[in-house]
């Protein structure tokens, strides 16, 4: 029976590495970005993209008491269980495994962009040449190569890289156990801290203890997957059939009007040698 899994990050413990980075970039055989210039911040990518499925988010801020804090934020895809991404593909290029995982298909993706502004927090990106989307995929693969070698997960590139712990992987109900363990020890020096997992969205794969409120990170804070999805998705296909159906009658109409041509042609010509 295939196992739900979970990855937790716990941002208390992120030092910014960015081991997580580097090992996803290694894992998935990623080319390297050349157009990225220094912009007078630390953080090495201004977003996502098709060659960055995991971004360490790098911001200053100061609090209402004048301290100043440096926030961390691991940005890569959530893992939804009930994905917008998936729901608003016009293609249905997008799966939701029954572990968990949301992978894209790319031999069915388009690049439409759909999925990219149906996610609550925009993570897919499309490769403008090769008209495809990509985004995290839980390294999925390595978790199905555990399952049939040893039966036991094996776990993502990120999650084994990292040294700090902030980074822990294992079935749901033991990270949610583990998140709320976390929280527990964070939460007299950080009053504020919560588990970010938006139920809105079908909770998350990606589990995160936060220091502080999602907005502080850039994150919304109730994210929804919208029921208007199911009903574009519906509508543009109820049009895709109109129009398949009137391409299809349009045919149908041509050649039985030039089937009539030809018999009523037929029908002259015996009449002529009558």
């Amino acid at each position: 029976m295939t196992q739900e899994i979970a990855m937790l990050h716990d941002m208390s413990r992120c030092t910014a590495c960015r081991g997580c980075m580097v090992a996803c970039k290694q894992w998935h055989d990623l080319p390297p970005d050349m157009d990225t210039p220094f912009e007078g911040q630390y953080q090495s990518h201004r977003d996502l993209s098709s060659r960055v499925y995991t971004l360490i988010e790098m911001k200053e801020r100061v609090d209402d008491k004048g301290k100043f804090h440096w926030d961390f934020f691991k940005k890569n895809c959530f893992h939804c269980g009930d994905p917008a991404c998936a729901k608003g593909c016009p293609e249905n290029a997008i799966d939701r495994n029954p572990n968990g995982t949301v992978v894209i298909n790319q031999d069915k993706c388009v690049g439409c962009h759909y999925c990219e502004h149906n996610c609550p927090w925009h993570i897919p990106k499309i490769d403008e040449v090769l008209h495809k989307s990509y985004k995290c995929d839980l390294c999925y693969d390595r978790i199905a190569h555990g399952y049939e070698t040893t039966g036991e997960i094996m776990q993502p590139s990120c999650s084994k890289t990292c040294t700090a712990h902030a980074l822990e992987f294992g079935t749901i109900e033991e990270m949610k156990q583990l998140a709320a363990e976390r929280l527990a020890m964070i939460q007299p020096n950080h009053p504020n801290a919560n588990i970010y997992c938006p139920e809105g969205v079908g909770g998350t794969h990606m589990i995160y203890v936060l220091p502080d409120k999602p907005e502080v990170f850039g994150l919304p804070a109730n994210p929804v997957t919208p029921l208007s999805i199911d009903l574009w998705k519906a509508g543009r296909t109820f049009t895709k059939l109109a129009i398949g159906g009137a391409a299809a009658g349009i045919v149908g109409a041509m050649v039985l009007s030039k089937m009539m041509r030809s018999n009523a042609k037929d029908q002259e010509k015996e009449q002529g040698k009558g």
